[in-house]
């Protein structure tokens, strides 16, 4: 049987990838410290890390998921930089949220463009 420790640390660095960090801060862990470590463990350390999809992959089917969810702005935009650290291209995240326009409606897709543009020019900024 797995060690929860081994759980949160598999879970950790996947969050790391995902963020670029060294220290990713996705939930105020002071504030709850338990939701943190649920979304480490589990999320990352079980969910992103199973075998079943490239983090590429998982990374677009995560924006198509948030996209649609039409609130969720923050994560949103976590997870467009996610997917272009797992090596999405830009023009692949613009045509994932293009998508949405279908299954979710024009609203959700061109807020989630709106998200997409504001990352691209903070990358460009940081460059």
């Amino acid at each position: 049987m797995e060690h929860p420790g081994e759980r949160y640390e598999r879970g950790l660095k996947a969050l790391q990838f995902v963020s670029g960090q060294a220290e990713p801060a996705v939930v105020d862990a002071e504030t709850a410290p338990d939701l943190a470590r649920y979304v480490v463990e589990f999320g990352y350390g079980e969910v992103y890390s199973s075998p079943g999809l490239e983090p590429r992959d998982r990374q677009l089917v995560t924006l198509g998921a948030l996209a649609a969810l039409g609130n969720a702005a923050p994560q949103l935009r976590f997870h467009i930089n996610g997917a272009l650290n797992a090596g999405c291209t830009r023009a692949e995240v613009v045509e994932a949220l293009t998508q949405i326009a279908v299954y979710a409606g024009f609203p959700a897709a061109i807020n989630a463009i709106t998200a997409a543009k504001d990352v691209f020019a903070a990358r460009d900024a940081d460059e």
